[in-house]
């Protein structure tokens, strides 16, 4: 990179907005100046449903992060996730019409265009276009056309489909807190380049983000993002069943679950008891550890039991060596990586973000993945983008349409 660049990653979630600010020096390498986060206000499993409330949520953010960071943030990668998100699988074709025969970069972006053909409904917009690989003259397997001889270029994408109105109300959001929207990107897709080994993408692997509201699903094969889905479900759920079944409330059940919310209840010996408010504050009363976790246990492996029934009805899911690499707040929960390897029979390991530097300690849980893949993913785009020019020839400028779009709508 041509000098040093400053990003800001903004990670609206339904259990905290969480806003990062790092700094992209001339080799790529990016450190953390910054963070912030605030409570969760106006989102409800993934969706907007009070937009005063969430741009209020993102400004305590972002302030924090500025703060620290004693950097001004005016425009942020931001993250979409939801269960309007869809995934379809489309080709496109093109000739070469240079007289050389060789691919050139306005190929690409020709063929990729080519792809995104496809009877989108009225009510969704494209987000992605992803290239997971391209033939030349029937040659499958190319990862980079550009510089090749052929007549005939195709591509195999995956397109990533979105509700037109949640970007939209995304696009509000941040618009009301005073700042303008860098790029988009699916929640998923942005975990994966902070938790995922390109070995893992190569084998296939499955991403399971397990945030407040819902559980973002991605499934990698041949490097690529082959499928994507969000279920309406998360540990928010684990909280309220805690609430009700033990008769305390939300925050105290919050508070219950990451101190004490182990899974298995049958490692836990019987009789031990831990102390917690009851409703009115005033008194605290003691519960059965064994009740906590057979509560905790029950809810997971019906979110699990949901992973799993979505993976069998989209992929062979058995032929993803690479197993499942669990990220997102949820992730902490001990013994979530043993029963989601027994429900899935696959082999699974907790994602934490790597690959920073400064004051990357303040990121390092599950939690963050998000956020920290928002801020690789942007300095990847940033680097692609200076070296094509100005424009990222990979996606034909894409992205920055499809924002004037929402900039136009409202």
């Amino acid at each position: 990179m041509a000098r040093r660049s400053v990003l800001t990653a903004l990670d609206i979630g339904s259990s905290k907005v969480v806003a990062v600010v790092a700094e992209v020096d001339v080799s790529g390498a990016l450190a953390v100046l910054g963070v912030g986060q605030a409570s969760p206000a106006g989102l409800r499993r993934g969706m907007i449903v009070d937009i005063e409330e969430a741009s209020r949520a993102v400004v305590r953010a972002v302030t924090q992060a500025q703060q620290m960071s004693g950097v001004e943030a005016k425009t942020v990668l931001a993250s979409l996730s939801g269960p309007h998100v869809l995934t379809a699988q489309n080709r496109g074709v093109v000739a070469i019409a240079n007289p050389q025969r060789e691919i050139g970069p306005e190929d690409v972006v020709r063929v990729l265009q080519a792809a995104q053909v496809i009877n989108i409904p009225p009510d969704r917009r494209l987000l992605h276009v992803l290239p997971c690989q391209y033939l030349v003259d029937g040659y499958d397997g190319i990862v980079d056309p550009s510089g090749m001889a052929g007549n005939r270029l195709e591509v195999e994408a995956t397109l990533v489909l979105a509700a037109a109105s949640s970007i939209q109300n995304l696009g509000k959001v941040i618009a009301r807190a005073g700042l303008q929207v860098q790029e988009v990107v699916l929640s998923a897709l942005a975990a994966a380049e902070a938790v995922l080994l390109p070995a893992e993408k190569d084998l296939g692997v499955v991403l399971l983000d397990i945030g407040g509201g819902t559980t973002d699903l991605a499934v990698f094969q041949r490097g690529s993002l082959r499928l994507a889905a969000v279920l309406p479900v998360g540990g928010d759920y684990i909280t309220s069943d805690l609430a009700i079944g033990l008769r305390i409330p939300l925050a105290a059940a919050e508070q219950v679950k990451k101190q004490h919310g182990g899974i298995r209840a049958s490692p836990v010996p019987e009789g031990q008891e831990v102390e917690v408010p009851d409703f009115g504050g005033e008194h605290t009363k003691k519960v059965s550890r064994q009740l906590l976790a057979a509560i905790v246990e029950a809810r997971v492996k019906e979110i699990l039991g949901l992973v799993r029934q979505k993976l069998a009805e989209a992929t062979d899911f058995y032929m993803l060596p690479g197993g499942v690499v669990l990220t997102g707040g949820t992730a902490a929960l001990a013994g979530l990586a043993q029963l989601a390897g027994e429900i899935l029979q696959m082999p699974v390991r907790i994602g934490r973000p790597q690959g920073l530097e400064g004051m990357a300690d303040l990121v390092q849980g599950p939690e963050y993945a998000t956020a920290v893949g928002l801020l690789l993913y942007g300095a990847r785009s940033l680097g692609r983008a200076e070296a094509a020019g100005g424009e990222d020839v990979l996606l034909g400028g894409w992205l920055s349409r499809l924002w004037a779009w929402v900039r136009d709508s409202f």
